[in-house]
């Protein structure tokens, strides 16, 4: 009922709703005044909408990719003192649950809803044309921001944000699912699976930042810098008003990039392996509480090799791995403490209720069997050696690497268990500490709560602890009910029950049921794992009593056959419920969107013209000439004084190209991988005036084959050159397209980023030419299964 102004000769009094279900708050509706002087007139109360008195302040921190055995706030070797501080002085939670993966935690974590009911069954790359599963949330889910902001809360998000379409992120938008058009003011991050941290290509709200060139610059940082900024800001200026920050950094997914010193910390601090560390860890839960006592460790994954057989250059290797990633994750907590602080220093952090959630899935065994120096080599189908990472030994987690570990340390990551992220029926992969920390809320100090909870459960726990009810009504639409249950009975009740009984997992069809202590599930494919190991009908199941059994070591499935048989007819009843089904496990089919129904901006499109200013172009948008002969024509305005700087380029260090001018002269490099550059230059400057200038491309044919590179100016031949090998899948899941300039890292180490063109561009124009149809064929079949490396890593 919206307020309305009373009538009188006195100031209009205005009835304040006190429903706050129906979001917006309609504004009161004062009737036209007859006063002819506004001498004579009272003006109406202003009408505002402020949080509940003493509503507390919310910073949710969300910790990317790490195990519930990593953190050694939870038993695990990484150093973490600030999560550690705020257990000590609150909670910890040793049964709080993710969806194993990505953009499904975080879409559920920021709306209270299951991920299929944000239509992120997966990741927005991996999208279809059924509900559930479109990767576009619904406005019938409300984000938890807008809720929040609607109420009188100033909202706030920095770091990682996976939950916009991937065919959205481009000026075309729609920007309906930006950060902020999803209920945040303020946005500064990246947006996507993952990112360079020493070269992120990052948002200020809707607008592109332009690269530091710092060399000292890493986005950890970088990012905390930005909230501690807001929160003062935020602060100083209305230190009455709540805030709500959501605090996602790319740590600790792949790549992994820290500064040297973090990692020096951890110098032979892994020498004993994945084995013993496993062991080491479970001792260190149990002693610490956070798992009972006479808890066995899980069965190893079959692929994992005992470290006893390993050489000795594959331990030198591997522990190298780990301490990257253990200072990565170390360098992470301090930067988070340095927020904590800030928000201690405005005498604010008594009544900010903190939710530190240690990883939003299980640990990423998507480095494989040997990890990796540059991760695009693997999703270009480039076998990287032990001997060949090994070259980059000092050089792991600095800006010349993309690094990721092997899986074996995944494996140990999530311990007590046996799975890791992606293998959504497993604690491995859906398992995560988490502490939460709110002095003027929570009495109690360093003490454990063990209530079944899951991430959907963050959103109405926030709305109680704030006086908040859930909302009916977002912006005109009728929601869809918070399907999470409160865990504030929790913070004062280490005994009270566990009040969410039922949960159902699903990724890709690895699949669970959790009921009343019960967990049945079935391994449908493993993370290193590109095939399923057996059709959906013929699936294999698990079944556990996780009030015996902590770790799930004990499958009781041939022995409760019946048991086994409820718990599965209750996974097929959820899974109508909340629009899980069909069940989708197609591996490559979902890397070509027009199989699955999803947008493709690029659709049926053989050229694309682009301008001057135009960057960080993504893969998802920009046309893709990977495996085609194709022709780039520029048409530019030289200076007198000649020209200098990138035309158009695609990429980076990692991977990619470039055409650009360097001393008046037209340049073409490609970089396979960072590992081979091939160019082709002229040997003769562009002459001052307008000019046209083209790169033509003679392919081979076939997959990730060579060609032929021809270079023309005003339509005459000036260069011409081999370029033997071409990356056939993927350049980079974070540096686009640069028109103009080349952002990020530079594709050739022959000039230095942005190396911004000193002349005029008018317009770039690329053009693909037809493949011959067996060409054609390979590279839909090659280009999906490289995708499907790639999007299930983000």
């Amino acid at each position: 009922m919206a307020p309305v102004a009373a009538q009188g000769s006195g100031p209009a009094q205005v009835v304040l709703p006190t429903d706050r279900t129906i979001l917006p708050i309609p504004e009161p509706q004062y009737p036209h005044s007859t006063v002819f002087n506004v001498r004579n007139a009272t003006p109406p109360p202003r009408f505002e909408v402020k949080a509940p008195v003493k509503a507390p302040n919310v910073l949710i921190v969300l910790i990317d990719d790490m195990g519930f055995g990593q953190s050694s706030a939870f038993g695990g070797p990484i150093h973490m003192p600030t999560v550690e501080h705020l257990a000590n002085e609150g909670l910890r939670y040793n049964e709080f649950h993710t969806t194993a993966l990505c953009s499904p935690t975080r879409t559920a974590l920021l709306s209270g809803r299951n991920h299929h009911m944000n239509n992120m069954g997966s990741i927005t790359e991996t999208a279809t044309a059924f509900p559930g599963q479109t990767g576009q949330r619904p406005n019938s889910v409300a984000p938890l921001a807008e809720m929040l902001r609607l109420n009188g809360y100033s909202t706030a998000a920095f770091g990682k944000s996976h939950e916009t379409a991937a065919w959205e992120v481009s000026p075309s938008g729609p920007t309906d699912r930006w950060p902020t058009r999803s209920g945040f003011d303020k946005f500064y991050g990246f947006i996507g699976g993952e990112t360079n941290q020493w070269a992120p290509l990052l948002y200020d709200g809707m607008i592109q930042v332009e690269p530091s060139h710092d060399p000292n610059y890493n986005f950890m940082t970088d990012m905390t810098d930005q909230a501690i900024k807001w929160v003062q800001e935020e602060k100083s200026l209305t230190p009455d008003k709540p805030f709500f920050v959501y605090f996602a950094p790319g740590a600790t997914h792949a790549p992994h990039h820290v500064p040297k010193e973090w990692i020096a910390k951890y110098k032979g601090k892994f020498d004993q392996g994945w084995d013993k560390l496993r062991e080491e860890t479970l001792a260190r839960q149990i002693k610490l509480g956070v798992v009972p006592a006479g808890t066995k460790l899980a069965p190893k994954p079959e692929a994992i090799k005992d470290w006893a057989t390993l050489s000795p250059d594959e331990k030198k290797l591997f522990a190298r791995q780990m301490e990257v990633f253990a200072g990565f994750g170390e360098y992470a907590d301090a930067e988070i403490g340095r927020l904590i602080q800030a928000i201690e220093a405005t005498g604010q952090l008594d009544n900010t209720l903190v939710f530190y959630i240690v990883g939003d899935n299980g640990a990423s065994a998507e480095g494989g069997m040997n990890g990796l120096f540059n991760e695009y080599t693997y999703f270009n189908g480039a076998h990287e050696t032990v001997q060949d990472i090994l070259k980059h030994y000092d050089e792991l987690g600095g800006p010349t690497t993309y690094p990721h570990y092997a899986a074996g340390w995944a494996v140990a990551g999530d311990t007590p268990f046996e799975w890791t992220k992606q293998v959504a029926s497993s604690y491995g992969g859906t398992r995560n500490g988490m502490v939460v920390h709110w002095p003027k809320g929570i009495a109690a100090k360093n003490e454990l709560r063990s209530q079944w909870h899951h991430v959907i459960d963050i959103a109405p726990t926030i709305l109680e602890a704030a006086g908040l009810p859930e909302p009916k009504s977002v912006n005109g639409t009728v929601q869809e009910p918070i399907e999470g249950v409160s865990m504030v009975n929790t913070f004062a009740d280490g005994k009270a029950p566990s009040r969410h009984t039922t949960q159902y997992f699903e990724i890709f069809g690895n699949r669970a049921i959790y009921s009343d202590g019960w967990l049945a599930g079935t391994v449908h494919r493993a993370a290193w794992e590109f095939k399923v190991r057996r059709p959906l009908e013929d699936d294999i199941w698990e079944l556990y009593d996780t009030r015996s059994d902590f770790s799930l070591a004990n499958d009781l499935a041939a022995k409760n056959p019946a048991k086994l048989k409820e718990m599965q007819d209750l996974f097929l009843k959820e899974a109508v419920k909340y629009s899980v089904l069909p069940l989708d496990d197609r591996l490559t089919e979902r890397f070509v969107a027009a199989l699955v129904g999803r947008p493709d901006l690029m659709a049926g499109r053989t050229s694309l013209t682009v301008y001057e200013g135009m960057i960080g172009m993504s893969e998802n948008v920009f046309i893709n000439l990977k495996n085609k002969s194709h022709t780039i024509t520029a048409e530019v305005e030289i200076p007198k004084k000649g020209a200098n700087g990138v035309i158009l380029a695609q990429a980076g260090r990692f991977g990619g190209w470039s055409l650009y001018i360097k001393n008046g002269k037209p340049t073409y490099t490609y970089n396979w991988l960072g590992l081979q550059r091939y160019t082709v230059a002229a040997t003769q400057a562009v002459p001052a005036g307008k000019a046209t200038i083209r790169f033509d491309f003679a392919y081979d044919g076939g997959m990730g084959k060579g060609g032929t590179g021809t270079l023309f100016v005003n339509g005459k031949k000036v260069a011409t050159g081999r370029i033997e090998k071409t990356q056939f899948a993927v350049f980079s899941a974070d540096e686009g397209a640069d028109v103009g300039a080349d952002e990020g890292t530079p594709v050739t180490e022959a000039y230095k980023v942005p190396f911004k063109f000193t002349g005029k561009i008018y317009k770039v124009t690329i053009e693909l030419k037809e493949m011959k149809a067996a060409d054609k064929g390979e590279a839909e079949q090659s280009h999906k299964e490289a995708a499907l490396k790639k999007a299930l890593s983000d």
